[in-house]
């Protein structure tokens, strides 16, 4: 099915490119036919006769023949304005399937247009050769969207990660051995030890290679706290949007990015997500550093067959984007060859084991630490998404080493409950001529210190008028109202759904979806009804008892029913349960609204 279809948006784009040459091509023709013929007409007519008579007629006989032609052209165009109306209805279904998530009825419904259109002849209108023209651009780009956005899917498969070498990836591997950032991957060798059998096995749980495993290293040096410039956080380095799109909580209590398990199973969401729209692997680690959003613009600036060379792909990525994939495909070259390298010796740490209990009391790990004689180091370690080391006070699945549950449940109600600190607030202030951070500082009721941290000033001294500053102001803590819609609508999920696929369509975010549905995680199965924020209900569809029959008629097609009944064609194909490719007959009975 798929290659049918790669096959068949190829033609398109061939077809494409051919369309003006073969309008020339039949211009010409069509002028040197009338030259052709009009000396035979002639040659003809001198031993004929009756010809000649004819030819001899009034005017009044010359007005008539020219109406009768006039009248079969008009009779022609309105045909194929018909045909190319019908195509445009087609199109129009299209994005109406493809807006409710039916891939497959999308593509059939431009198929149908495209063949349509295929057939029509223009007769030289300028007119009627323009709407073609649109719509085969129309039907060819959507189809183009349809496949870069969703199923770009070539030559990867969950299992196959392609290693090659080339001068991009010996740099790498290079800088990694023998450069500068040798000591960066022996540390980050050491500690992969601690998280990388936990990542394993999910990965195998969820059929994707292995070798994906190593992909922390590149991203954070197996560093749990590592915080990037654009404010991505942890192992697999989520910035909060793409966190919150898969469900990776972060409040003044927790943030979920900096939890090794959590995170390692968001990450896994989002890269079986990014193959499923780009099918090669080297494409998706791409996109996960730079975003798909990105690699798709890319991609569209491309030849529609970009994917047979991702090296080609590469030269046009950002310049940390583009030593990114190399940096990844160095790093399995290494750990596959410890040896050659001479990292061999390298022993990595011990992963870690602990017991998980549920807490419903909002303690500092201190003060639990020392009830259960542990250590505070050892269980931050084990729960570092809590922000300031104090549980929240809802229920929380709390990390903490081997044998301790049952003397932490008895020591519960010694444990004082702890309070988080004041929250800070940012207000913004645009420096004016002669203001100085002390007299700033006054009038926000802060100190020169907090204001200097929050902007990165070195010199107490050097601002500048015009300047806007963040004045750090602390404040009460504010709880997030609990969202309230005016409107919901219920999605039923289907096959292939997934929470952020359902959000993304839905123009919301995976956080309000968990909110309003009272979803503990991002799991969903087939048939479970969602209720869908900000959505009016749909009203109910109508049944067949409420609907009118209508009796097919000869020259009936599904777009003239829909349009004569001012159906949309995609309700009226719904309600009847037909596909765009369906066929109706005469005297068949439909049901219209």
């Amino acid at each position: 099915m798929i290659n049918s279809r790669i096959i068949f948006v190829s033609a398109l784009i061939l077809f494409l490119l051919c369309g003006c040459v073969q309008r020339l091509q039949k211009t010409s023709v069509h002028q040197h036919n009338n030259s052709a013929t009009k000396p035979t007409h002639k040659a003809e007519n001198a031993t004929n006769k009756p010809a000649i008579i004819n030819l001899a007629e009034t005017n009044h006989g010359k007005s008539e023949v020219k109406s009768d032609e006039h009248a079969v052209n008009n009779s022609g165009r309105i045909k194929v304005q018909s045909v190319l109306d019908e195509a445009l209805g087609f199109c129009q279904a299209a994005q109406d399937f493809w807006q409710k998530g039916e891939l497959e009825n999308a593509l059939e419904a431009l198929d149908q247009a495209y063949s349509l259109i295929l057939d029509v002849d223009t007769d030289d209108d300028p007119n009627l050769i323009q709407q073609k023209e649109d719509l085969r651009f129309m039907i060819s780009k959507r189809i183009l969207e349809i496949y870069a956005s969703r199923n770009i899917v070539v030559n990867g498969d969950h299992n196959a990660i392609p290693i090659v070498l080339n001068k991009y990836i010996k740099a790498e591997i290079d800088l990694f051995t023998k450069g500068g950032e040798k000591n960066f991957f022996i540390r980050s060798y050491k500690r992969s030890g601690r998280y990388r059998p936990f990542i394993v096995s999910e990965l195998k749980k969820a059929g994707l290679p292995v070798e994906l495993s190593w992909l922390p290293l590149i991203e954070s040096g197996f560093n749990v706290i590592a915080l990037s410039k654009a404010r991505a956080l942890g192992l697999w380095q989520f910035i909060p949007s793409t966190g919150y799109k898969f469900g990776l909580k972060r409040d003044i209590f927790i943030d979920e990015r900096i939890d090794p398990v959590k995170s390692t199973k968001a990450a896994i969401a989002y890269l079986k997500e990014l193959h499923n729209i780009f099918g090669d692997w080297n494409t998706v680690l791409a996109s996960y550093n730079c975003g798909e959003g990105r690699v798709l613009r890319v991609i569209r600036g491309q030849n529609i067959n970009y994917l047979d060379d991702f090296w080609d792909l590469y030269q046009r990525l950002p310049r940390e984007t583009a030593r990114y994939v190399p940096r990844f495909l160095a790093t399995l070259h290494i750990v596959k060859n410890l040896e050659k390298y001479g990292l061999d010796s390298i022993e990595t740490v011990s992963p870690l084991e602990y017991e998980t209990i549920s807490v419903s009391k909002q303690s500092h790990l201190k003060d639990i630490a020392k009830n259960i004689g542990t250590s505070e180091k050892i269980l931050k370690e084990l729960n570092p998404e809590l922000r300031y080391k104090i549980l929240p006070s809802d229920q929380y699945s709390l990390r903490i080493p081997p044998g301790k549950c049952e003397l932490l449940l008895s020591k519960l109600d010694e444990i004082p409950i702890c309070s988080p600190p004041r929250s800070t607030r940012i207000v913004y202030h645009k420096v004016r001529p002669g203001e100085t951070l002390s007299t700033i500082a006054r009038r926000y009721r802060t100190s020169v210190k907090s204001i200097a941290r929050s902007n990165n000033i070195r010199k107490n001294n050097l601002i500048i008028a015009g300047k806007r500053l963040k004045i750090p102001q602390k404040g009460t803590v504010s709880r997030a109202r609990e969202p309230k819609y005016k409107h919901t609508s219920k999605y039923i999920v289907k096959r292939g759904d997934s929470l952020w696929i359902i959000a993304r369509r839905f123009d919301t975010t995976t956080k309000k979806l968990q909110k309003l549905n009272k979803l503990l995680n991002t799991n969903l199965h087939i048939g479970q009804v969602l209720k869908i924020p900000g959505q009016k209900e749909s009203p109910a569809p109508a049944t067949k008892e409420s609907l009118r029959t209508y009796l097919v008629k000869r020259g009936d097609s599904p777009f003239r029913i829909a349009k004569n009944h001012n159906v949309p064609l995609e309700r009226f194909l719904r309600t009847n349960n037909l596909t765009p490719r369906s066929k109706i007959y005469p005297g068949q009975k439909v049901y219209v609204e």
